[in-house]
């Protein structure tokens, strides 16, 4: 999203031209080209931000980059955060702008995302970089502390970063300070030494004062520098100092409390007055403070201030925007609020009209929320809230939202609906029904729509249907798909022909609700009306998960090529003409994973789950991802014949599980039986079964046939186990019942597992053919898409069944295929070896089959042809095709069919 950026926020404070020199403190920060990480930790007052800025105008004229960042309480949100870091970094060093352009994209990439191109961009600067973070206290996100730490983990060696702040920030520090990558200031090493307090009396304030004047200051103050600086004010002019510092050493009470009360009696009535009501403001401009006193002197008002060393910092090198000191500013406030305790809220409408004005919209918002000004911030939200919500803000918005008064939202309808939004993002869903019931009252025909606030009339237009949209969700997440379907009809009827974001999520639930029943086309078609909307709102994260809902779709149909291609065409979209993909690229590497897996193609499979797991780590997945890569994971570590390490994957996958709207069509507890059934775990595999509730009589429903046919596998194997049976003739049954209605649904994937299995118990029970009718039947469900762990999955059971039908004639070039794949590959005289797809691709290559009808044979793409190939070339050290068959024909690893 394209954020507005207050540019005085990145630059460094300058210091004053005369200060005390505080060597021991500048040694210990030279230091830093050994670490990582700078930290100055202190309470307000101790010149934390003075000498940064110090010792980074030094590390300046020596020739390092120095970026800055004075951080704010609207920073503590990641994407804002982030967004001010990115933009420092390229204000320091201009080719350093990969992650400040990523976050200006309407949909910015994850957080991962910009960090990992951070560091990249980083590790190519020809300098030392330091960047700054100033009053990093303000920032309470442990999501920002957590990201923060990720990229102290990986900077580059000529990068440092420096943090002032007031207490230390929110990561573990101990690894930093133990590898010596870490410099620490405290406040015992910032405050002032006698020496240093006489330097600064004497040489900086010119106040002449002896040596026990000093020493008493000093002890007075525990050598507190904005203690000392209120001191010095205050004596300033006073014909015996030393009077004085015997009377304030004496005193008892708090001593800024004391000095404060000195310095602002001691200022001429103007002064004090213009400082009292600016001091609500962050920054300071000459125009603001007119627009807060009424006056019109506030550009000089400020330069004297500064001239006169009274706590103000210059933000820019023009001296346009300053700040006081943040202790000094608290002190103000504290006065301004026991002086005229209905002053502040005044100040404060007027600061958020003039930043309004002046398209300062963040800093308008939390003055106006300050001054109870609640029409005018529930304005600024109303309007700011598309960009947040594309801006992926959505903890902003909410706590935003959250501040304002509740009977205000109720005559807001649109910021009501946006409320909705926030929370329902969040996983707060309790508050919906009265929101969204006070939202909808306007839509009433008898609705006092006199009484009704709209600042955002394109918003107001969209109500209805987002209305519908919100119960649709709810409904959906309650488990109620008939409600959720009719929400969902009336709020597609209701959205606008230009509301294609509504008109999109109405077809993304409707799709839901038929997928869910097991309606595969009527989902299909959906979810492809849904994309189109999408794509059209410029929403391309989103429609990156339809995508993978549609190649589901596909192969659940048994349309193996159809959902390769559209994970394809998907992966194309989020990648091309990209510095970054899109996020939810990891997913489409998971779905093609799985794809590959269906052809047996487990190096092709183990290649996409590796990129997935890459792009999760740079955040490039959707949250559920996690789970399903290692769903993914497990099944092709069963493929390998290690159901041991398969179930751990598993374990992993349940660890990290998500809920999603998408429906549960493979429940990992189902997934979990299957794999004790390979590890040789059949109780177990029974007592879920039991502890299921499932039986040969259980109702079959597209959402329990998963756990059905892991049912009907439990009873076949328990058949062979105790010799009986009866287990396989009830499993035999089950399967029957289970191939109906997959059949009738249209859902080949199911029907094919079945047949498999139906073929393998018709064998065992002395029934030859209904056991080959079955596999005959499975294997015309097959042919066309390139299916092949299907059969080779189920082992020495299929592989003589597999022999039975070629015997018989029966796809018999489709079952000489499978029964290669099946068959364990002979030992090879090769460092390292071939894999079985390696193998199947080299027998290919022995044939006059080109490279493009070899991928469509194997139903893969012709990039993973040329990758397998590649592999076969260097393990058999080879440079050609021909070589390679010549070589292999020698080593005796070609099928007997294409040997020579």
């Amino acid at each position: 999203m394209a954020r507005t950026l207050v540019e005085t926020k990145l630059y460094a404070p300058h210091p004053r031209h005369v200060l005390v020199e505080r060597t021991r403190l500048a040694d210990r920060l030279n230091d830093a080209e050994r670490a990582r990480l700078v930290l100055v930790s202190a309470p307000t007052g101790f010149g934390k931000s003075t000498l940064l800025a110090a010792w980074a105008e030094r590390r300046a004229a020596a020739g390092d980059a120095i970026a800055w960042v004075s951080l704010e309480p609207s920073d503590d949100d990641p994407t804002a955060f982030w967004t001010y870091v990115a933009a420092a970094i390229q204000r320091a060093v201009p080719a350093a702008r990969a992650a400040a352009t990523l976050l200006e994209d309407v949909e910015p990439p994850p957080v991962a995302t910009v960090l990992a191109v951070l560091v990249n961009d980083l590790a190519r600067v020809d300098a030392d970089v330091t960047l700054v973070l100033d009053d990093f206290h303000v920032i309470q996100s442990s999501e920002v502390a957590d990201q923060l730490a990720v990229l102290l983990e990986r900077l580059p060696p000529r990068v440092r970063v420096a943090i002032a702040t007031r207490a230390d920030p929110a990561f573990p520090i101990g690894r930093l300070r133990a590898k010596g990558e870490l410099v620490e200031v405290r406040a015992a090493d910032l405050r002032f030494t006698t020496d240093e307090t006489a330097a600064y009396l004497n040489e900086v304030m010119s106040l002449g004062l002896d040596a026990p004047d000093v020493t008493a200051l000093e002890e007075r103050t525990e050598g507190w520098i904005a203690a000392l600086q209120l001191a010095a004010l205050s004596m300033a002019g006073r014909d015996d100092p030393s009077a004085f510092i015997a009377s304030f050493t004496g005193d008892d009470r708090f001593v800024v409390d004391y000095l404060i009360e000195e310095v602002l009696e001691r200022q001429p009535d103007d002064v004090r007055a213009f400082l009292l009501e600016t001091s609500i403001l962050d920054r300071l401009t000459g125009d603001l403070c007119d627009a807060l006193t009424g006056r019109s002197d506030g550009r000089n008002m400020l330069e004297a201030l500064d001239r006169s060393n009274l706590f103000v910092v210059a933000l820019d090198a023009r001296r346009e925007w300053y700040r006081y000191h943040h202790l000094f500013a608290e002190l103000l406030r504290s006065r301004l609020n026991d002086e005229r305790p209905s002053r502040g809220e005044g100040l404060h409408r007027r600061a958020a009209a003039w930043l309004e004005a002046h398209a300062e919209r963040d800093a308008a918002i939390r003055h106006a929320l300050a001054g109870r000004d609640w029409n005018r911030a529930a304005d600024l939200l109303e309007r700011a809230i598309p960009d947040l919500r594309r801006g992926r803000q959505e903890l902003t918005l909410r706590r935003l939202l959250g501040a304002l008064p509740p009977e205000l939202m109720r005559t807001r309808p649109v910021l009501t609906i946006g409320y909705v939004g926030s929370l329902m993002s969040n996983g707060e869903i309790d508050d919906i029904d009265g929101l969204l019931a006070d939202a909808e009252r306007w839509l009433e025909a008898d609705a006092p729509r006199s009484e009704m606030v709209v600042a955002d009339e394109a918003e107001l237009a969209r109500l209805p249907s987002a209305i519908a949209m919100y119960r649709a969700a709810q409904s959906r997440i309650r488990g109620d798909d008939a409600a959720s379907v009719e929400h969902a009809h009336r709020a597609h009827e209701l959205a606008g022909p230009d509301d294609h974001l509504g008109r999109g999520g109405a077809a993304g639930f409707l799709a839901l609700a038929a997928w869910t029943r097991g309606d595969l086309d009527e989902a299909h078609a959906h979810w492809t009306e849904a994309m189109a909307s999408i794509e059209r709102a410029g929403h391309l994260v989103d429609a990156i998960a339809i995508v993978r809902a549609l190649a589901e779709i596909r192969a659940a149909q048994g349309r193996l090529r159809d959902a390769r291609r559209t994970y394809e065409r998907g992966l194309e979209a989020a990648t091309t003409g990209r510095a970054v993909p899109l996020r939810g690229t990891a997913d489409l590497h998971t779905g093609l994973a799985e794809l590959a897996l269906e052809a047996n193609d487990l190096d092709g499979a183990a290649e996409h789950l590796r990129r997935s797991a890459e792009l999760d780590d740079l955040g490039l997945g959707l949250p559920q991802n996690a789970a399903r890569r290692r769903v993914v994971a497990a099944l092709v570590r069963a493929a390998e014949g290690d159901p041991a390490a398969a179930l751990n994957v598993l374990e992993e996958a349940e660890g990290v599980y998500l809920g999603e709207y998408f429906p549960i069509v493979r429940p990992i507890p189902a997934l979990r039986a299957r794999l004790w059934l390979l590890a040789g775990r059949p109780a177990d595999a029974e007592d879920w079964a039991a502890a299921c509730g499932l039986s040969v009589d259980t109702p079959v429903g597209y959402l329990r046939e998963y756990e059905l046919v892991t049912l009907a596998r439990v009873l076949v194997a328990r058949s062979a186990r105790v010799g009986d049976a009866a287990p396989m003739r009830d499993a035999a049954m089950l399967l029957e019942r289970v191939v109906t209605a997959a059949d009738a649904g249209g859902r080949r994937r199911t029907a094919m597992e079945c047949l498999v299995l139906l073929s393998i118990a018709g064998d065992q029970l002395g029934e030859k053919p209904r056991s080959l009718a079955a596999l005959h039947r499975a294997l015309d469900l097959a042919a066309p898409e390139g299916y092949v762990r299907p059969f080779v999955g189920e082992g020495e059971p299929m592989t003589a069944l597999l022999k039975a039908a070629i015997a018989h004639g029966i796809r018999v070039p489709l079952a000489r295929r499978l029964l290669a794949a099946a068959e364990t590959p002979p030992k090879q005289p090769l460092p390292e070896p071939l894999s079985g797809r390696e193998l199947e691709v080299l027998g290919l290559l022995a044939t006059e089959l080109s490279g493009p009808e070899i991928a469509e044979r194997l139903v893969v793409g012709l990039s993973t042809v040329r990758s397998h190939t590649k592999r076969i070339y260097a393990k058999l050290d080879v440079n050609g095709r021909r070589a390679a068959v010549r070589r292999a024909d020698e080593l005796g690893l070609l099928p007997n069919a294409t040997r020579r």
